[in-house]
């Protein structure tokens, strides 16, 4: 399960460079802030599963270095 939430974390930590690229190369205003916010909240999600990790791996110490 641990190794399974850490590929979605490197998932999503993919897929939040990517709208940070799109928002730096579009001189298009309104789809640079819109690529922004969606950066944000999948920052946030980020941080929100990687505490997540550390749960799991408190409670159940197998999953440790997955």
């Amino acid at each position: 399960m641990a190794s399974q939430v850490k590929t979605c974390v490197a998932s999503l930590k993919s897929a939040q460079a990517s709208l940070e690229t799109f928002a730096l190369s579009t001189q298009n205003q309104q789809a640079k802030q819109l690529f922004t916010d969606a950066a944000t909240q999948t920052g946030q999600i980020v941080q929100q599963v990687e505490s997540r990790i550390q749960q799991l791996e408190n409670e159940e110490p197998q999953y440790k270095g997955f």
